[in-house]
């Protein structure tokens, strides 16, 4: 009986990817460096002794925090009041860039069914596309200062500038979520004779209703931490305190603002993620 050969393969001496991670560490620090300087990118200043020292100062100020009952009640108003802008805005958001959605959804096109869209169907969701894009690159920081200019201060100022910028963005996410899923039953639906709405709400939106529900709640969550943001515009909520007691140079006041505003992002995670869970 002829004993089976063993054949041993010979380890090489080192890895034979390494000049392909070599060339792209490269090629990265070409692309960073003078992006970089262009920056005046120096975290080494923060380590200068004068400015440990006026880090310090600035740090110890904010001990002890403020803890009176009257101003931790006003905390937990503007903190509620926070939560409703973020949640008035997206809703608004929502409102504005689902039928957005709907015009500029290719697969929702009847004309499209033949493989050439039609000329104004085409322009038409460019438009929209183009409409979303405008939406979106206004930061909501700039929509809060045109609207309190319009509207004065207030929530108002928050929700309608979280609802433009933010409808651009559903908007256009939506968008890509519905073209990227499969499109085989809706085309089905509209070759037989189905409205677009038919089409959508029996062929898109069943299979991705749970990614465009998990969107909706990260947005949310993101919409919390622009609402504190544009408080410092004069948009309300407890960004605007918190812009008063930094202005006013009191530390107690501005850590427990911040200690409540980390404890509302925590929970809004939570929930978020409970969402996505229940989703899933």
């Amino acid at each position: 009986m002829t004993p089976a050969l063993a054949t041993t393969a010979t380890a090489p001496s080192r890895d034979p990817a390494w000049l392909g991670r070599v060339f792209w560490l490269c090629a990265a620090a070409v692309v960073l460096g003078p992006m970089l300087v262009a920056t005046e990118f120096r975290p080494w200043v923060l380590f200068e002794r004068s400015n440990l020292k006026v880090t310090g100062q600035f740090l110890a100020s904010f001990l002890p925090p403020a803890h009176g009952a009257e101003f931790l009640g006003m905390v937990l108003r503007e903190a509620w009041r926070t939560v409703a802008i973020a949640t008035a805005g997206l809703t608004l958001a929502f409102v504005l860039a689902v039928p957005l959605t709907l015009a500029s959804t290719r697969v929702l096109s009847v004309s499209a069914l033949s493989g050439h869209m039609a000329g104004a169907p085409a322009l038409l969701r460019q438009a929209v596309r183009w409409l979303l894009i405008v939406l979106r690159s206004v930061p909501e920081l700039v929509w809060a200062l045109v609207f309190v200019r319009v509207v004065g201060l207030g929530p108002t100022a928050g929700v309608l500038a979280i609802a433009l910028t933010y409808g651009g963005m559903l908007g256009k996410v939506y968008g890509e979520i519905l073209e990227s899923g499969e499109a085989h039953a809706t085309e089905t639906l509209l070759r037989n004779g189905s409205s677009r709405l038919q089409a959508f709400f029996y062929g898109l939106l069943p299979q991705n209703a749970a990614e465009l529900t998990s969107y909706t709640v990260y947005r949310w969550e993101c919409a919390i931490r622009s609402s504190v943001v544009l408080g410092f515009v004069g948009a309300g909520g407890l960004g605007q305190q918190l812009d008063n007691s930094m202005k006013m140079f009191n530390g107690g006041e501005v850590f427990t603002m911040l200690a409540v505003f980390v404890a509302l992002v925590a929970l809004a995670d939570r929930v978020s993620a409970g969402l996505r869970r229940a989703l899933g």
